[in-house]
C-alpha cells in the first residue's frame, strides 16, 4: 500500500510487461499510476493524485474523499439481534461496539 495526502493506493506487479500498476482506493473515478522501479511507482502515484486535485479543482467539483467514515453492513437479522444486545449490555451504541470489535481485529 501507498499513501499520499490521504489518498491511498493498491499495486500489482505484471510480471508479462515487467511494471507496477496501482489503482487508488476508496474512489468512485479510476485513479491509476505505474512505473518500472519502486520510485519511478511512488512517483507516478503523487503526480496522479495532484492531476485528480488539480481537474477537480479546474472543473469546480469537490474531490472525492477516499472514506467518508460511513459503510453500510449487511448481516443475518440473527446476528444483527445478537450484536445489539451485546452492545445493550455494554451500555454502548451498536456503532461504537462494532467500532472497537474492528479495531480489535486490525
Amino acid at each position: 500500500m501507498i499513501k499520499y495526502k490521504n489518498y491511498a493506493g493498491v499495486v500489482e506487479y505484471d510480471d508479462q510487461g515487467k511494471i507496477f500498476i496501482g489503482e487508488v482506493i476508496g474512489l468512485r473515478d479510476m485513479v491509476t499510476f505505474q512505473g518500472r522501479s519502486a520510485t519511478e511507482l511512488e512517483k507516478s502515484f503523487k503526480q496522479s493524485i495532484d492531476l485528480y486535485l488539480e481537474m477537480c479543482k479546474r472543473d469546480g467539483l469537490e474531490p472525492q474523499k477516499p472514506f467518508s467514515g460511513r459503510f453500510n453492513l449487511r448481516l443475518t437479522p440473527e446476528l444483527h439481534r445478537q450484536i445489539a444486545e451485546r452492545a445493550a449490555l455494554e451500555k454502548t451504541s451498536l456503532n461504537e461496539f462494532v467500532s472497537h470489535i474492528l479495531e480489535d481485529a486490525l
